[in-house]
Parts: structure tokens; C-alpha cells; sequence
């Protein structure tokens, strides 16, 4: 489900707590199974508990009851200081935690963070490994020296270049692209993760000719054997510094779809 079709109304949510509540379920049960499938948009344990109560006590309506008087709002500044204290403090903190930390709802929560104090959440973005300024610069010299290589004729070079990788499959991965989602300030640079492994590159012998192999640094690539097999089955070597898999689509695209379809 969408980010964008999982964003249901207050009035949805209690109907869908109705229809658990019809068939028996307990809050406990209906909360973890509205936030299995809503995730971030799911309703606090609070409202769920609430709402199922008063179900079970033979109410029908989902909406709410008419209050006489003027509506009182909760976006006051005092919620906005306790609201910015909470998301300093934890980051990742969800928006139904707020919620039940300030006994307000969930949407004003969300108001106040994006319309008042100016914050979205973001995913940490994966990078290799904190680079020292000499890697810097041998990655700057060596795609200097790529495009001195290829020419006019780069997508012709492109086209001949082979990289195969693989990479750990996890029955359970520590940390989903989702769960590491922190509020920043707009403007603020994401947070980074930083990849503590080297994936291994497998090289094809023999499938094509006329290729350019692309590989990471391991021992076994530098091996005088591995070197001469490379010779004698046609391909040309390019220098590549590492920690820098800018080749290697698997690591962007398959793997990540891969881990979160099997996880």
C-alpha cells in the first residue's frame, strides 16, 4: 500500500476499529494490525482502545459528538515547544507516540511539525564507508582518467562493461531504509548510514569478448593468475578506487528491491 492511499481519515479508522471489534478482535490485536498495514498513518493505541470500548458498549456512530461553544485548538505554542523538544530528543519518534505523550491527536501532531516548525522525515542514505580526502582525490584523478579513456565514445564503452556482484540476504535485515526515517529541518542534510562490509564481485570468464571488466578492490583481483586470466580471455582492466560502486546497478536497485521482498 502507498504512502499516499494508506493516509485515511479519522472517521475510516474508527470504521475499520468497528468492523475488528465486530468480529471479536481485542485493541491490542486491532492496533498491531492496523499498524502492520498503515505503518506511520496507523491511529495511536489510545484512540484504538477508546473507539473499541465504546463499540463494544453499543455505539454505531464513527463520528464524533457535537460539542456546543467555539472549538478549542491545540496548536498553541506551548504544544509547539513540547512537540520540538520531543522530535529533538528522538529523531524518529512517530507521530502516534506524540500524540499520546500530549494527548492531542495525531493530524494536529503532524500539522504542527510540518506547517509550524518546517520539518518533513527523511530516510538516512546509504553510503560505502566515510571517505578520507586521499580517496577523495584518487576517485577525482580516476574518473578524470575514465573520461580521458572513453572519449567521444562512452556509450559504446558503457555498453561493453561487465560487473556481477552479490550481496548477504538476512531472514531479518537490523535496520529497514523505513525505520531509519528522522525529522530534519528543510535544508538539512540526511542522516547516513555507513556499510561496514565489502561486497564480492564475481568475474565472468569467457562470456563475452571485446569486454571491459569493472571489479572492487580484493586480493584475488590483484593475484598474478587472476591478472593473466583476464589477458587471455580478452578484457581490459579499469582502474577503480574503492568503496566507490558507482558500476555496480545491483547495489542501488536489485538488492535493496531483493531484501525487501524477502524480509
Amino acid at each position: 500500500m502507498s504512502a499516499e492511499s494508506s493516509n485515511l481519515s479519522n472517521i475510516e479508522h474508527r470504521a475499520v476499529i468497528k468492523y475488528f471489534v465486530k468480529k471479536g478482535k481485542t485493541p491490542k490485536e486491532i492496533f498491531e494490525d492496523m499498524v502492520s498495514v498503515l505503518q506511520e498513518s496507523a491511529p495511536s493505541y489510545t484512540m484504538v482502545k477508546k473507539w473499541a470500548r465504546l463499540f463494544q458498549q453499543g455505539r454505531e456512530s464513527c463520528e464524533d459528538d457535537s460539542r456546543p461553544g467555539r472549538p478549542v485548538t491545540v496548536v498553541t505554542e506551548e504544544n509547539v515547544r513540547k512537540i520540538e523538544k520531543l522530535v529533538l530528543a528522538d529523531r524518529r519518534i512517530k507521530l502516534w507516540q506524540i500524540a499520546e505523550e500530549l494527548h492531542i491527536s495525531k493530524e494536529r501532531v503532524g500539522e504542527i511539525i510540518h506547517e509550524h516548525m518546517n520539518m518533513r522525515k527523511i530516510s538516512a542514505r546509504w553510503v560505502p564507508k566515510m571517505l578520507t580526502p586521499f580517496d577523495k582525490q584518487r576517485r577525482l584523478q580516476t574518473s578524470k582518467d575514465f573520461l580521458e579513456l572513453v572519449g567521444d565514445n562512452i556509450d559504446e564503452i558503457c555498453d561493453r562493461i561487465v560487473t556481477v556482484d552479490e550481496t548477504w540476504v538476512r531472514q531479518y535485515d537490523l535496520e529497514s531504509k523505513q525505520e531509519s526515517m528522522q525529522w530534519t529541518k528543510k535544508g538539512e542534510r540526511p542522516p547516513k548510514k555507513f556499510k561496514a562490509r565489502e561486497a564480492v564481485v564475481q568475474k565472468r570468464r569467457g562470456k563475452l569478448s571485446r569486454g571491459v571488466l569493472f571489479y572492487k578492490t580484493m586480493h584475488l583481483s590483484t593475484a598474478r593468475v587472476s591478472r593473466q586470466a583476464l589477458k587471455d580471455t580478452g578484457f581490459s582492466e579499469i582502474d577503480h578506487p574503492p568503496y566507490s560502486p558507482d558500476l555496480a546497478p545491483s547495489d542501488y536497485f536489485l538488492f535493496q528491491f531483493k531484501r525487501v521482498t524477502w524480509s
